[in-house]
């Protein structure tokens, strides 16, 4: 293989890597955050992979869900969801993910074990 050629791979290959999707959450202290920090749960009702989530209507206001832009794609663990009301939310391994919204500030965690059905999204 001549080196034009292994230089036009290498790049190509460089940029496939670039343009995947960044992960719509991050780790802080062993748990998913959003992007503002927040900790992020899962809701023990909603089954893995059934792609709905059950947390709906006043439920949903309590715990607003991570949501994804209408485009958004899955990769890797994550996947995308359609929720009752067209909208999209981003999930982990399956689970939909969401904020707790009495957690006041980032690494607020106020939300864990609340009504032994809402847990620490973790990776």
């Amino acid at each position: 293989m001549n080196l034009r050629l292994l230089a036009a791979a290498a790049a190509l290959a460089l940029s496939a890597c670039a343009s995947a999707p960044p992960a719509p959450a991050t780790v802080a202290d062993g748990v998913f955050v959003g992007a503002n920090g927040m900790t992020l749960y899962t809701f023990d009702r909603d089954a893995a992979g059934s792609g709905k989530s059950v947390c709906n209507g006043p439920c949903a206001t309590n715990w607003p869900p991570l949501m994804a832009a209408a485009g958004a794609a899955g990769s890797g663990d994550w996947s995308v969801i359609t929720r009752d009301d067209g909208s999209k939310q981003w999930a982990y391994k399956g689970k939909p993910l969401y904020f707790w919204a009495k957690d006041q500030k980032p690494g607020d965690r106020t939300g864990d074990g609340f009504n032994k059905v809402w847990q620490l999204a973790k990776p």
